[in-house]
């Protein structure tokens, strides 16, 4: 191990470090500045910029704001709180497989948000414990990202695996990453309905509810609507709203939309079909004639760019958004940052990479051949320092695809590793969801790891490795 390779080392742990103090837009800075050092102090060759990926978030982010500001976030919320509605009793697995369906659709985890309430809400009401569901729900956001064609991690995993001599197109990655969320999202279910007091057990709550604190849920949840009580308003009284006014609406009632919202959404969902039937069957793109080379297809990284660029004009006359607000949407925000992020910390790597390559492949190689999981151990904590899919997708597979293991492989551990983004309680989704619950079951610790997400992240993180390693050893 050469002293210059350490060295080099050190400053692309160092970024990543820094930026993960920085948060936000300074990952990709701090990415930025490790380049700069290993091409200015230690004279390495700069690596390939993720142009390639970045175009891809860039094209679909627009396309999903555009969708988000002509109201198609809001009826996919209200879709979802109706799915989750019709059986409270399951709601452990309903919400979390919902949440995880919109979340793959959407290319994003913001769907998660205003579902939280109307999680609560239902599971307070059926006296079954808010940690549950919403626990659930929040961590299979972790996963659900490498599961989606459109979002910020599939842009980066794509554009290192659908090339030679890997060839793992988009449809290979979903074949395994989809079945390994699924079942993993099953099992954390199963798992976590076994875990911690019934709530009309629970010590803590019921002297909330002795104190007045806490208004006890209906006594017979059986015959009643699903969702009687509105969002927000679970705690305040079983049959009154915020206002104390009697309220028996379902909780998605409380949910509005627009039809314009709603063509929105089913235009953009139309674009990601198109994108994985694409992928499916190359034989639908264009091909060109390419000197030396012979008949090419249209790669999947211009397919996918160029369909969303087309599903945001789709958008522009099915739901007539305000452009101008576009870049106010929470998906542009979460987007732009993604994208930061993830341009300093691709190029950092790349670069180490590409000095360094026979080395990694040598060694680094050795290790993972022999202890393969440590390649997912080793995404899992980049993800859970930086709490960015992207950014650890784009830190830690290339070193694993360059150290020689299979990329069906590689695919189906990185699906599961994804989940150490929840490790810390420190993401919005798990501090709103502990908001929310009225109750206090949820709760963010005090001791980094002692929070109510640790453990569901944990088993869920384990068994979609597992899962999505068997199925991308064996099928691909």
């Amino acid at each position: 191990m050469s002293v210059s390779f350490v060295l080099e080392a050190l400053v692309v742990l160092g970024a990543i470090v820094m930026g993960t103090r920085a948060g936000g837009v300074g990952v990709g800075l701090w990415g930025g500045l490790g380049t700069f050092v290993l091409v200015f102090v230690f004279g390495e060759a700069p690596g390939e910029p993720p142009a390639a990926a970045m175009a891809i978030i860039l094209a679909v982010v627009t396309s999903a704001a555009l969708m988000q500001a002509a109201g198609g976030i809001d009826w996919m919320v209200s879709v979802a709180a109706r799915v989750i509605e019709r059986r409270p009793k399951q709601i452990t697995l309903i919400a979390p497989l919902t949440a995880f369906a919109f979340s793959v659709g959407a290319g994003t985890s913001n769907i998660i948000y205003p579902l939280l309430p109307v999680i609560y809400d239902v599971s307070y009401k059926n006296h079954i414990r808010p940690s549950r569901p919403l626990t659930v729900t929040v961590v299979q956001s972790g996963i659900a990202l490498a599961a989606s064609p459109v979002s910020a991690a599939m842009a980066a995993m794509l554009t290192l695996t659908d090339v030679e001599p890997y060839n793992l197109g988009l449809t290979q990655i979903l074949a395994i990453t989809i079945p390994a969320c699924v079942i993993g999202i099953i099992v954390t279910s199963v798992v976590v309905n076994r875990m911690w007091t019934e709530l009309d057990d629970d010590p803590e709550v019921q002297a909330k509810i002795a104190s007045g604190e806490l208004v006890a849920p209906p006594a017979v949840a059986v015959g009643v609507p699903a969702g009687a009580v509105s969002s927000g308003s679970a705690g305040l009284g079983p049959d009154t709203g915020p206002t104390g006014v009697a309220d028996t609406a379902p909780a998605s009632a409380q949910l509005t939309y627009t039809r314009a919202g709603r063509n929105s959404a089913l235009v953009f969902f139309a674009g990601v079909v198109a994108i994985v039937i694409l992928g499916l069957f190359p034989g639908l793109r264009p091909s060109f004639e390419v000197p030396d080379v012979g008949t090419v297809s249209l790669d999947m990284t211009n397919t996918i760019v160029l369909v969303m660029f087309v599903v945001g004009v789709l958008i522009l006359f099915v739901g007539r958004p305000d452009v101008k607000t576009v870049p106010d949407q929470s998906v542009f925000k979460a987007g732009m940052i993604s994208a930061i992020a993830l341009f300093g910390i691709a190029w950092l790597t790349a670069t180490f990479i590409a000095a360094h390559e026979e080395f990694i492949i040598s060694t680094v190689g050795a290790w993972v051949t022999d202890w393969r999981f440590l390649f997912a151990l080793a995404v899992f904590l980049v993800a859970a320092l930086t709490t960015s899919q992207s950014t650890a997708t784009r830190t830690m597979v290339p070193i694993g695809l360059a150290a020689g293991l299979a990329p069906g492989l590689v695919t189906g551990m990185w699906a599961g590793a994804l989940g150490g983004v929840y490790t810390l309680p420190a993401n919005g989704t798990q501090i709103a969801a502990a908001n929310f619950d009225l109750t206090g079951t949820t709760k963010l610790g005090t001791k980094l790891i002692d929070h109510s997400f640790f453990i569901p992240m944990l088993v869920l993180s384990v068994t979609t490795i597992v899962v999505g390693a068997v199925i991308g050893t064996i099928f691909f």
